[in-house]
């Protein structure tokens, strides 16, 4: 028997509904070169179309960089860890994994650190989420794999640079400096009025003149240095009174990046392979005066080598004492 006084009544339970993940996107390319543009818009589109495509995500913000994956202090990469730090993100989405980082122990601190803040992360082409990995294996066995491909992209970079230098074709063997100018082709010609000065720097030094009067002479005469500035510095005139360019010749491979990991630039020394191409272009300075300034400026040095090891002299030049004598 149904008791009447009871009055039943049913009511709505709505569905526990879960919030959409919040989503950044992480993009990074390593130069400013056009095709590199075009590869960095390819990722930003693929990657908006995977978060589009999931109904329980929404796009918080895209991070982008233009730099090399060995530095760990990229603006746009910095931007989105402390936007982690502030619980604005729930999942970092990035293209692959050489894309965040080139080598294991960057790459594990980077995940560490934010499985700390209980951010997820997820890598597109090796389809692997952080939070499915039960141990950091797997991700190392894939960063070594990446880094093998960036030694490889390095390596690749070299070789072509040094083709380059070997043909003499290379764009390098055009590099403007003071006294030259770009006619429209691309070739260095002589800028009069810079190699005016470039002349003079020559003569003064010749005539004893030391690096500092050389200064004071062109600030009296109102010269603009090399960059446009009142003031010249001591190793704008040293690059000049040094600078092969002007009897006509280039030399490339003054400098050189080390093995990966570190690919930071290094003066040569004598430990790689140079490349001299000489009536490169229109000198400036006679072959006998340069040699003349070289063997000078040898003459003036602080430090002389001894049996293979550098010391210093125990006379510094002097401008007044060279009058004296």
């Amino acid at each position: 028997m149904v008791n009447k006084s009871l009055n039943p009544k049913v009511m709505y339970i709505p569905a526990k509904i879960e919030p959409n993940k919040r989503v950044a996107i992480y993009c990074r390319v390593s130069t400013n070169h056009d095709s590199q543009e075009e590869s960095l818009e390819a990722q930003i589109e693929g990657l908006k179309q995977i978060v589009k495509n999931n109904p329980k995500w929404s796009l918080f913000k895209v991070y982008t960089d233009k730099d090399s994956g060995g530095n760990t202090f990229r603006s746009g990469f910095q931007n989105m860890i402390f936007d982690c730090y502030e619980n604005l993100i729930d999942i970092v989405l990035v293209k692959s994994i050489s894309r965040i980082a080139r080598n294991t122990v960057d790459l594990l601190e980077t995940v560490n650190k934010l499985r700390s803040m209980g951010i997820e992360m997820i890598f597109d082409k090796e389809n692997i989420r952080t939070s499915e990995v039960d141990n950091d294996v797997l991700v190392a066995v894939l960063t070594a794999i990446a880094q093998a491909e960036s030694e490889s992209t390095s390596e690749a970079i070299k070789w072509g640079l040094k083709r380059g230098f070997e043909s003499g074709k290379s764009k390098l063997y055009c590099r403007k400096c003071y006294g030259y100018k770009h006619n429209e082709k691309g070739e260095l010609v002589i800028d009069e009025a810079q190699a005016e000065v470039v002349r003079k720097i020559f003569d003064l030094y010749l005539r004893g003149y030391s690096i500092g009067l050389i200064i004071k002479e062109l600030e009296c005469e109102d010269i603009k240095s090399s960059k446009g500035k009142d003031k010249w510095s001591k190793r704008a005139i040293q690059t000049i009174l040094t600078n092969e360019k002007y009897i006509g010749n280039v030399i490339l491979g003054k400098t050189y990046t080390g093995t990966f990991p570190n690919n930071k630039q290094q003066i040569n020394n004598g430990e790689q392979e140079k490349y001299l191409l000489e009536n490169a272009h229109e000198p400036i300075i006679e072959v006998e005066k340069f040699e003349q300034v070289q063997e000078e400026m040898r003459r003036r040095s602080n430090v002389e080598v001894i049996e293979g090891k550098v010391k210093r002299k125990g006379t510094r030049y002097s401008i007044k004492k060279e009058n004296k004598i």
